[in-house]
């Protein structure tokens, strides 16, 4: 995976996007603020510049730091304009303007521009006394590829050559991992010469699914950046041709691991047509996949050359000096070894081993000064979707995914451990000492409250409580102040609040609120009012025992990614609205309805517990396009499903766990409907079910099927011969292979 950015850079790099899109220029038209708006614009870009430089500093400049904090908290106010900004333009302009009401909210707003942009002006101009220096986050790939200069310019070379006689050209880059594929795509990717060749260039991640509609929205959506998967194939080619009609095409597949020739001829005949040259990248470790792709001989990467690696002899020299800064430590050593496995750059290194880090003064040399290296080199992203900090770097690959990656990388990095990958759900532990140095970072932005504390810090944007403290009267005046808060969340499971009034507050006084958890409450009524939180990304009911209707108003939350309605089991109906979140991607519920409520098209996971009237949910599944994960959990009226799973060609994994009524041996004569995108499949407490009728999957979940488990039982049960081919398979929760 990438370097991450460091927190404020990356804040300031989102913001920037925000300022200079299209729809932000429509609402300052709107807005008349387009003046301040530039101005706004200017600073931020130059003090961008200088910011991972001051990120590096900071450890040995408490000064800087609070500079740092300072500009934090103006780019997160810009932010909470921005999206009020960009929220008031979806009405119609000459309604906006029809009122008096409406016009003091626009003078009201206009306001605000002014005083966020002058207090980023104040801010900024105190960096020149810390004497930083312009960065670039980008020097990494070039400094990562030490011999590859004449494998960038033999691959170039192909691609400009117009002699092949191919409507389609493909190069196939083939080699083993870690040997720099990717790294030497993307080093060709930005040659000036292919960027002056080629009018449309296009980079997608195809990795171990192929599937053919999933890849062409991708590639449209990186092309125009308009989300197109509601379209059929036959409407996606035609746009796609209209795009690429007479213009120069290069597309690159990165990673690619199907080896079904049909499926890369169904793709290579819908690009033809329209372009007026296409050329193609592909980057496998398979030869087949290159022999079958190519239209020319696969370019095998070939090891570095003896004296391409002689001049990282002066590491080894570092690096003895690093290892005894360890002090013999070896959580240390691993920390520091993972950190620089892949750098190959010399100032890497000698960052590391000159740091300010081993300087400084505590009673007793300890670890966080190891992590704390480690630790600024990814970024820790501690509020994830629902905050804005996870962002795709070429807008085709799900936040979901790139969340995963950080996640691997944590735990590559030991700040995860007790770490167990099921497929479709993920769980460990982070370190303690990790956790310690996520406090320490956290500084005064983050804060967990009890029924003691005296004062809450302004600066404070999340909030956590261990126990019943939301009904301490003190605490609920100290929130009062706080009204910049994002995050108010529970830890502990049952503590939720017990009445509507301090939800009223929460509702009332933070109105940025991201993320509002009030999972274990006992109140009845979800006020109406819950639809002004324009901001809301998170919205957690789960585990209420007594409420029983949502306000229609709930349906208003257009930036709502995640609603978890789970073990709510009061609760009688749905609003009939719901689809219309458009932004929802994660969707748990528990509702005494019969049929399944309509669905968003953007839903990705969808998990359905204790849903013991639901008999049917064909129709909602028609329009869940995204969808993929699904879990049903005791949904004991469901007795088929068929043909439902033909309508989720995106789905990745399906958990069945005790649904009594379900026939799964249907599966085995309507193979042909599981959708060829399935990885994962789990079977948990299913009884009934006493044989395996499936196709080839990559990962098994079965657990409390004991006549299954039985027959799965690795190399001596009847159906292990059925799954032994998977990569990943789980016995009662249990790792086997």
């Amino acid at each position: 995976m990438a370097a991450v950015e460091p927190f404020v850079f990356n804040i300031a790099t989102k913001l920037l996007g925000e300022l200079v899109s299209p729809a932000f220029q429509e609402a300052c038209l709107v807005w008349g603020v387009e003046s301040d708006l530039r101005r706004l614009e200017n600073t931020l870009s130059n003090v961008k510049v200088v910011l991972l430089d001051a990120e590096e500093q900071q450890v040995h400049n408490q000064e800087l730091t609070i500079w740092l904090g300072q500009l934090k908290e103006v780019f997160y106010d810009a932010q909470d304009q921005v999206e009020e900004m960009q929220g008031g333009t979806t009405r119609k302009v000459r309604c906006f303007f029809s009122s008096s009401d409406s016009l003091v909210f626009r003078t009201k707003m206009a306001h605000k521009v002014k005083e966020i942009r002058a207090r980023l002006d104040e801010v900024a101009a105190d960096r020149a006394k810390f004497h930083l220096s312009p960065r670039s986050n980008d020097w990494h790939v070039a400094s990562d590829v030490i011999g590859r200069d004449q494998d960038k310019e033999n691959i170039v070379k192909h691609l400009m050559d117009p002699s092949d006689g191919q409507s389609i050209s493909v190069v196939p880059v083939v080699r083993i991992g870690g040997l720099g594929k990717i790294t030497l795509a993307k080093l060709v990717f930005n040659d000036k010469k292919v960027i002056e060749h080629f009018e449309i260039k296009c980079w997608v991640c195809v990795s171990v699914i192929f599937v053919l509609k999933q890849l062409l929205v991708k590639i449209i959506k990186s092309i125009t950046s308009e989300n197109c998967s509601d379209l059929d194939e036959e409407q996606l080619q035609m746009l796609l041709r209209n795009n690429l009609d007479g213009k120069k095409f290069f597309l690159v597949l990165d990673d690619v691991w199907n080896e079904d020739r049909g499926k890369w001829i169904e793709l290579r005949n819908l690009l033809m047509g329209g372009a007026n040259e296409i050329k193609i990248l592909v980057t496998t470790r398979s030869p087949t996949i290159a022999s079958m792709m190519g239209t020319m001989s696969p370019y095998n990467l070939a090891v570095l050359l003896h004296e391409d690696c002689r001049q990282h002899r002066n590491l080894v020299e570092i690096g003895d000096a690093i290892v005894k800064k360890c002090k013999e430590v070896p959580l240390a050593v691993k920390l520091l070894g993972s950190l620089l496995y892949s750098k190959l750059d010399k100032r890497d290194w000698l960052f590391v081993r000159d740091n300010e880090m081993w300087k400084l003064n505590r009673k007793e040399w300890d670890i966080l000064s190891v992590l704390q290296l480690s630790y600024n080199q990814i970024s820790l992203i501690p509020y994830w979707m629902a905050n804005g900090l996870l962002q795709s770097p070429n807008e085709n690959q799900d936040l979901e995914d790139i969340g995963n990656q950080y996640i691997d990388e944590f735990y590559s990095r030991c700040f995860l451990e007790d770490y167990i990958d099921l497929g479709y759900v993920r769980e460990f532990k982070i370190h303690d000492l990790a956790h310690d140095l996520a406090l320490s970072s956290a500084q005064s932005e983050c804060l967990i409250i009890n029924c003691q504390i005296q004062n809450i810090s302004t600066k404070v944007w999340h909030l956590s409580y261990t126990d019943n403290t939301w009904q301490n009267e003190n605490v609920l005046k100290c929130l009062q102040k706080s009204k910049s808060l994002r995050t108010i969340l529970t830890t502990v499971e049952g503590v939720g609040p017990y009445t509507k009034s301090f939800v009223d507050s929460c509702l009332s006084k933070f109105r940025y609120l991201r993320v509002l958890d009030l999972s274990g409450s006992c109140f009845e009524v979800l006020p109406s009012s819950i639809g002004t939180m324009k901001h809301l990304r998170l919205l957690d009911l789960s585990n209420n025992c007594r409420i029983h209707k949502l306000p229609n108003s709930i349906c208003k939350l257009q930036n709502l990614q995640t609603l978890d309605l789970h073990l709510c089991e009061k609760l009688e109906e749905l609003p009939k609205d719901i689809r219309y979140l458009i932004k929802l991607r994660k969707f748990l519920m528990t509702t005494k309805q019969k049929s399944l409520p309509g669905c968003p098209s953007s839903l990705q996971i969808l998990g359905l517990f204790n849903y013991s009237n639901l008999e049917s949910f064909v129709e909602t599944m028609q329009v869940c396009i995204s969808l993929r994960f699904l879990h049903m959990d005791n949904c004991g009226g469901l007795i088929s499903l068929l043909p439902t799973l033909k309508f989720l060609t995106t789905l990745e994994a399906l958990i069945i766990e005790n649904c009594e009524k379900i026939d799964l041996t249907e599966m085995e004569d309507n193979e042909d409907d599981f959708p060829t995108s399935l990885r994962v499949l789990g079977f948990i407490r299913l009884p009934q079910l006493g044989k395996l009728c499936l196709p080839a999957l990559r990962s098994f979940i079965i657990a409390r099927c004991p006549d299954l488990i039985r027959r799965c039982q690795p190399e001596i049960g009847e159906d292990w011969h059925k799954i032994a081919h998977a990569s990943e398979i789980y016995l009662y929760y249990k790792r086997i292979k």
